[in-house]
C-alpha cells in the first residue's frame, strides 16, 4: 500500500472577513509528483503557506498531516528536520552569500561535513551552471539561476517532501524548460513533490496527478494525463477550445 506523505482535510484560511481557502481536501502519496494549478488569487500559495505554518496573522481551520502526524504548532525548522522543504515564490536566496554558502545554509540541520560537501557536488551535477559560479554572490545571478539555487538549497536538507511554489514565474521559455527538466529528474529520484504552478501544461505533463483550484476551492482532480485531455482544463488553462 502506498504511504501517505501529506493529507489536507477541510483546510480553511481567512484573512479578516476574506476566505482565501474555503475547505479543501488534498493528498500526496510517497513518490508522487502532484501539481496544484489555478489562476492568480486562487489560493494556491496560501495553501502551501498553511502547510508550512508561514502565513501572516489569519484564521486557519482544518487538518494538515505530514507523515501521519499533525503539523499544528510546528516551527519551520522542525519541518525541515522532519524532511519537509519548500522553495518559496520569489526564490528567497541569500543575496549577499555565495552560491556555495547558500547551499551550506540548506544543510544547516546536518553535521557531517564530508556528506554535506558530497551533497553539494551531487547537486552541482544536476545544476552545472551553479558549479561554474559557486563563488558568485547569489544576488548577482539571473532569475533562472536563482531558481536553480533555491531548489538546490532545499534539496540539501534531504527532503522527503519538496514543496515548489511557482518555480517558472518570470523566467524565459528556455529556462522554464530547464527548471521542469530538473523537477522531473528530482521526482525520478524518488523525492515526493507538491508543485504549485501557473504553467498548467508543463505542470500536468510532469505530474502524476493534479488538482485545479479556483477561488479557494478544489474544483477538479485526477490523473494528470486525463486532465490534459479534459476540455474544461484545455479551455481554462491551456488556451484551447
Amino acid at each position: 500500500m502506498t504511504k501517505n506523505v501529506l493529507k489536507i482535510s477541510g483546510l480553511r484560511v481567512a484573512y479578516g472577513g476574506i476566505q482565501a481557502v474555503k475547505g479543501i481536501d488534498l493528498e500526496v502519496n510517497e513518490g508522487e509528483l502532484i501539481t496544484l494549478i489555478g489562476a492568480n488569487g486562487a489560493g494556491k500559495t496560501t495553501t502551501l503557506k498553511a502547510i508550512t505554518g508561514t502565513l501572516p496573522d489569519c484564521r486557519v481551520d482544518g487538518h494538515v498531516e505530514y507523515d501521519g502526524q499533525s503539523m499544528k504548532g510546528l516551527h519551520s525548522f522542525e519541518l525541515v528536520q522532519r524532511g519537509l522543504a519548500m522553495v518559496p515564490e520569489g526564490r528567497g536566496v541569500f543575496t549577499r552569500m555565495s552560491i556555495h554558502e547558500n547551499l551550506l545554509m540548506g544543510a544547516y540541520t546536518k553535521s557531517d561535513k564530508a556528506l554535506i560537501e558530497a551533497d553539494i557536488e551531487k547537486w552541482f551535477e544536476v545544476f552545472p551552471r551553479l558549479k561554474e559560479r559557486s563563488a558568485q554572490m547569489a544576488g548577482t545571478l539571473s532569475g533562472g539561476e536563482q531558481q536553480m539555487l533555491a531548489m538546490a538549497r532545499a534539496l540539501m536538507s534531504h527532503p522527503q517532501l519538496l514543496l515548489l511554489d511557482e518555480p517558472s514565474m518570470g523566467l524565459s521559455p528556455i529556462m522554464v524548460e530547464k527548471i521542469f527538466e530538473v523537477i522531473r529528474s528530482v521526482s525520478a529520484q524518488g523525492i515526493t513533490i507538491l508543485l504549485v504552478e501557473q504553467n498548467a501544461r508543463l505542470a500536468l505533463q510532469a505530474a502524476h496527478r493534479g488538482y485545479v483550484m479556483e477561488s479557494g476551492l478544489i474544483t477538479m482532480s485526477g490523473d494528470a494525463d486525463s486532465m490534459l485531455d479534459d476540455p474544461r482544463v484545455r479551455q481554462a488553462y491551456l488556451g484551447e477550445g
